[in-house]
């Protein structure tokens, strides 16, 4: 005998089991691994099973949303499009099965996760797995896990299920543009956990301030110090009324902060989400652990003072890497079961290409979208909330900021040092903050690191996919919609397109003229870095480079046809003050004299482009002037 089987009794293999239980061979071999087929034993490689094997409770338990999701044919499972309640997706959707982050997080043992992940990246829908997992519940939620990979993990995963109870707060949707709105959001937030949790009123266990405490609450009779110190209170009362210690969930933290600083009431939601999370976190007696998530980690705000138990992970980290956006192994499987496998291409140039840690994710929200749309292509992703930090860069931008958008819309790398430890407010105070800022937003992706500077990654950085440059370009478009009429740069692109050189002189000198009037005291790095950002939408027919060398100097500004058939340009700036209109026609014409004299087409040229234009460009306060001329050949 060997491991309890009788002589003579039926032997079969974890596949033959697996398709008369119609569950995969693999969590057959899970199920014998664990110990919960009894009698079953490994050969060699293979396990050996009883043919009348008993099946587990917990399989025979699975609701009728199991069956559903095994179900393909003409009526597959629709995606969850905005849909962030577990419950929902799991019995309802096509569902991504992320649920081993449970057993990390177990295994890890930690008090305080901090989870930093760009917006739309299946952070709500993750923490609201954590809460079904972990809450206890007047309902058996076990069922919503036993088909899923937590459940084949072991007894001691599947002994915390629905055995503590849970605080859960999402700020998504706190986007207020006043702190008194903010604030009335925060409290509203807060009095719904509250109400989710009125049993607590019928407990014995409450004594009358507790009570008292709890109906301040909702009935909004609370004083401000009572909202801030009010998860504190409850991870108090549901201790004491369950005698289990608490889980604390705060998804999305940073948003009321990301909207304090866009609309200038920072200082106050700071203030107010302090004290909110110290009460929660810092030195809690009755917390089983917690769980934050956001975009930044907001430490030099002393936001986390005191929690020298706070793991974070941010998206330069290893761990958890795979738990928030599609591998490429679960995009793929997400074509196969759609029946368009070959559109995996697609679905790769638009939406993949992000890096977290060393693990290449696809923006999930983008990929369910691409499906629920018949597998027609778009940006998603700047179709939602949240793009409000990059209109205000580029708004704000100087002329390295629009260089740098330049080498990345065409497709080049730019290298910054890394900080993940940054506030909003620092995020437009240098070139490596802006870019910190967009790495940890998902505007960027890491390709390789390069060194480090005191502690802090020196990375090479690119624009992930398609979708990403189409979010950058319509940012530049609007945020320069907004100063010119939408003609100006309609013209202006369709001079470069069809090599109309009287076009492009007529248009660009009617866009200084215009971005003159429109500041008083434009500065003379003003024009250039304009000018450099208009450009920068023309980077997919040309390479737009600045104050590189060619000839015998460096020019102000290069466009190269990707096309070498077509015309290329060089564009000389010169600035003047108190200048006639005639001195300035001149200005402008020795700036062209100066890109034909210093040879600065000498580039282009040895790239094989012989059709070249020159533009000479002056300035003095708000009067331009524009010349030009084509390269004579030979």
């Amino acid at each position: 005998m060997n491991g309890g089987v009788s002589m003579g009794q039926d032997i079969i293999r974890a596949k033959v089991l697996a398709d008369q239980w119609g569950i995969t061979p693999r969590r057959v071999n899970q199920l014998c691994a664990d110990g919960s087929l009894e009698g079953a034993y490994k050969a060699g490689r293979f396990w050996m099973i009883p043919s009348d094997v008993k099946k587990p409770d917990f399989l025979r338990e699975k609701a009728s949303y199991t069956v559903r999701t095994q179900q393909h044919g003409d009526s597959p499972l629709p995606c969850p499009v905005g849909i962030t309640s577990y419950k929902e997706v799991v019995s309802e959707c096509y569902y991504v099965d992320k649920t081993l982050l449970l057993r990390q997080m177990i295994d890890d043992h930690s008090k305080v996760f901090l989870f930093t992940r760009p917006r739309r990246f299946g952070k709500t829908l993750m923490m609201d797995m954590v809460r079904t997992f972990f809450e206890r519940s007047t309902e058996d939620t076990s069922v919503y896990f036993t088909d899923k990979k937590i459940w084949f993990c072991g007894e001691k995963y599947r002994k915390l299920q629905g055995k503590y109870p849970v605080i859960f707060l999402s700020f998504k949707d706190a986007h207020q543009t006043s702190w008194e709105a903010m604030y009335k959001s925060l409290c509203f937030t807060l009095r719904e956990e509250f109400v989710r949790h009125r049993e607590l009123l019928e407990s014995d266990a409450l004594n009358e301030y507790d009570r008292r405490f709890f109906q301040n609450i909702t009935e909004d009779k609370a004083e401000i110090t009572d909202y801030q110190y009010a998860l504190g209170k409850l991870s108090a009362m549901l201790t004491t009324c369950y005698q289990s210690k608490t889980i604390i969930i705060i998804d999305e933290y940073d948003t009321p902060i990301q909207q304090g600083h866009l609309h200038h009431y920072y200082d106050e939601v700071i203030g107010f989400m302090r004290n909110l999370l110290s009460s929660a976190l810092k030195d809690n007696e009755n917390l089983e652990f917690g769980i934050l998530t956001g975009i930044l980690r907001i430490a030099k705000e002393s936001l986390f003072s005191g929690l020298n138990n706070l793991v974070v992970n941010t998206i330069l980290d290893d761990k958890y890497a795979e738990y928030f956006g599609f591998t490429g192994q679960e995009a793929a499987q997400m074509a196969a079961y759609y029946g368009v496998p070959e559109k995996l291409e697609q679905i790769r140039e638009w939406y993949d290409g992000y890096v977290f840690g060393e693990t290449e994710v696809y923006n999930p929200w983008s990929v369910i979208n691409y499906f629920n749309n018949n597998c027609k292509p778009k940006a998603f992703w700047s179709r939602t909330s949240g793009n409000e930090i990059i209109g205000e860069l580029i708004r704000g931008a100087g002329k390295e900021l629009y260089q740098n958008l330049s080498l990345l819309l065409q497709g080049e790398e730019i290298q910054a040092i890394i900080d993940t430890d940054i506030i909003y407010p620092e995020v437009n105070s240098d070139p490596d903050i802006i870019c910190s800022f967009l790495l940890v937003a998902g505007y960027l992706r890491v390709t390789s690191v390069i060194s480090e500077w005191n502690d802090n990654p020196i990375c090479s950085l690119a624009i992930p996919n398609r979708e990403i440059k189409s979010v950058f370009m319509k940012e530049i478009l609007d945020s320069y919609n907004q100063l010119f009429s939408g003609s100006i740069l309609r013209n202006f692109e369709v001079a470069l397109r069809t090599g109309d050189t009287a076009l492009f002189t007529d248009t660009l000198q009617t866009y200084l003229m215009q971005s003159a009037s429109t500041f008083d005291t434009a500065s003379e790095n003003f024009y250039p870095g304009t000018v450099f950002g208009m450009l920068a939408i023309l980077s997919d027919r040309y390479y737009i480079s600045s104050n590189r060398e060619s000839g015998e100097g460096r020019f102000d500004v290069q466009l190269e046809p990707r096309d070498r058939t077509q015309m290329g340009y060089i564009i000389e700036f010169k600035a003047g003050k108190e200048l006639s209109e005639q001195a300035l026609s001149d200005t402008a014409g020795k700036a062209v004299s100066q890109i034909r004299e210093k040879q600065y087409s000498t580039e282009m040229e040895y790239r094989g482009i012989t059709k070249i234009g020159f533009f000479g460009i002056a300035f003095c306060g708000k009067k331009v002037a524009c010349a030009y001329e084509e390269r004579k050949e030979g």
